[in-house]
């Protein structure tokens, strides 16, 4: 658990009340251009809620990024994944801004981490300083905006947190100024039975209704027949001014014959629940189709605190012979909604069809820990690693096996153990455990290795199999030649790769010293700041040694002159 400095307790006392009151004038906005969203808070992201907003950039890096306020940074990062490089400023107020995916932080801030990467000799770092050890003013410049970590193009990840409960906040209840007059647009509307004797449209499974538009602007959906208790879902996006990118919407509502049944948004939440979104879409359709259904009904397991409203979980139960009107609202933060009325009514089936359930030879209790062998592996769920029980379709093999399939969610970590007493010291070595993606290629699993036994830790359902990887890395020069002169160049540049296992580690020497040189995986690319002034040599030496995750390694030793 991460140490609380003494200075942010302090600011507890102060920020009680400006927790419940979002202060709209205290903070400045952390860049000097218009304020226009690639993404917006709470969106529904891969197993988890986006926790602040991304700002677009105007497609390059090199944006200069200011500190919303007074305060004092409590933590900077650099990864290779996740935010990439990342500072985070402690507001006297009880606020903590965050600013992700950098390019390069200040100045004063870029030397103070730099000493941090040569004393450890590291690339990735992670301190906290002491509280006022760097203060910053409102409006200072604090960094450059970048496309490091896991960013898929350049932007400004952008968070306001509690300094206190780390709980993230939608960044635009602060007063960031973003224009947006558009309405969210809805593409598909469900309708789901929910349980064995409900139906929807004499159809025992989830079932997509057309709707249309009024001239009032509204949306009208087809008649539905129903009975029994049912669900609503939809498919939409928000979309603001001056951008096309299909955003995350700020609230839904479900009303039936003007009562509340279901109200959430996207206001606030707390890091440990955001995987319980698995629970808010239909990871069923998610896994077949790659498309989020937004339900406005609590599934099992659903431990989310987003909802300001919930009768009966969201389910509405439909009586034969009498009628309903369910209206769903979905809102973007600015206020622009969507209206869409359902009319139900209750119906019995006549088809006499039922609900059909996929049985297999093995039943998964959630609350349970559950084994299963697999022949040539043993798969272990603890307790709660699912939301709900189910039939796991299961194939044994001695190399391969499969577990189920990615459309039930795993909310913990699972463990695939695979026996490998078959292989050679030597062998095993070489191997590592890999989950196959839809086209069976493979892609690494972190491999634990004790004796004969491989161990992974995974929440990801699918086909894993033993993958051996026998060959090395590759290095190249990306920039320059061997004996080149490079009197005017800023920065050297590798390329560094690994076709199947992927890359472990990395080091390189300028001349025999450690040198910094910044990895950069969605480029494959090391590149060396000669700022850092190591190469004061009229001929350089510079080695480069690459080991991917099974232990090959290859080096590079090559020169150049310099003045």
């Amino acid at each position: 658990m991460k140490k609380i400095s003494l200075g942010l307790l302090l600011l507890f006392c102060f920020s009680l009340f400006a927790q419940e009151n979002y202060p709209k004038d205290a903070f400045g906005p952390p860049m000097d251009i218009p304020i226009i969203l690639a993404g917006t808070f709470g969106e529904l992201r891969s197993n988890h809620f986006h926790s602040g907003v991304d700002i677009k950039t105007q497609q390059r890096e090199g944006i200069p990024i200011n500190a919303i306020g007074d305060g004092t940074i409590t933590r900077i990062k650099v990864s290779l994944w996740g935010y990439g490089k990342v500072l985070y400023i402690a507001h006297p107020n009880g606020y903590t801004s965050v600013y992700g995916h950098l390019q390069k932080f200040s100045p004063a801030i870029e030397a103070y981490i730099k000493k941090l990467q040569y004393n450890k000799k590291s690339f990735e770092v992670e301190v906290f300083p002491d509280y006022g050890e760097l203060k910053v003013s409102k409006g200072e410049l604090i960094a450059y905006s970048g496309n490091t970590g896991g960013s898929a193009g350049p932007h400004l990840h952008f968070e306001i947190r509690s300094s206190i409960s780390e709980k993230p906040t939608n960044p635009l209840m602060y007063g960031l100024d973003v224009a947006d007059a558009t309405n969210p647009i809805l593409e598909k509307l469900f309708a789901y039975p929910l349980t064995d004797k409900s139906h929807v449209n004499n159809n025992y499974e989830r079932t997509q209704v057309n709707f249309s538009k009024q001239s009032d602007g509204t949306f009208l959906a087809d008649k539905v027949t129903a009975l029994g208790d049912i669900g609503v879902g939809f498919i939409g996006f928000d979309r603001l001014d001056m951008a096309a990118n299909k955003n995350g919407v700020y609230s839904v509502e479900l009303s039936v014959n003007g009562k509340i049944y279901s109200l959430y948004d996207f206001e606030s939440f707390s890091f440990g629940e955001t995987r319980y979104i698995n629970t808010l879409v239909d990871y069923d359709y998610y896994g077949r189709n790659r498309q989020k259904i937004q339900k406005s009904f609590k599934s099992p397991g659903n431990n989310l605190s987003i909802y300001k409203d919930l009768y009966n979980d969201g389910k509405i139960k439909i009586n034969e012979g009498l009628s309903y009107t369910a209206k769903l609202l979905i809102k973007d933060y600015a206020g622009n909604k969507i209206e869409l009325h359902i009319p139900i009514k209750g119906v019995k089936n006549l088809l006499g069809n039922k609900k059909e359930i996929t049985k297999t030879d093995n039943y998964v209790i959630a609350k349970k820990p559950n084994n299963f062998d697999l022949g040539g592996a043993k798969v272990y769920f603890p307790t709660n690693t699912f939301y709900e029980d189910f039939y796991i379709d299961l194939k044994k093999g001695k190399d391969t096996v499969t577990i189920h399939s990615n459309t039930v969610p795993a909310h913990r970590n699972f463990t695939i153990t695979f026996d490998v007493s078959k292989y050679s010291k030597e062998e095993q070595k070489q191997l590592f455990i890999a989950r196959l993606d839809s086209k069976l290629r493979p892609n690494h699993a972190n491999t634990y290795k004790r004796g004969n036994e491989f161990t992974t830790r995974t929440r990801n359902l699918g086909t894993y199999t033993l993958a051996k990887d026998s060959v090395a890395p590759t290095i190249r020069t990306k920039n320059f030649k061997e004996k080149q002169w490079l009197n005017n160049y800023k920065y050297l540049s590798v390329q560094i790769a690994d076709d199947l296992s992927g890359v472990d580690k990395y080091s390189a020497t300028l001349n025999g010293e450690w040198i910094l040189m910044e990895y950069e995986p969605k480029r494959n690319t090391l590149t060396y700041n000669f700022d850092d002034k190591i190469a004061d040599q009229t001929q350089c030496v510079l080695e480069v040694n690459v080991t991917d995750n099974v232990g090959n390694t290859n080096t590079l030793t090559t020169s150049f002159y310099r003045k």
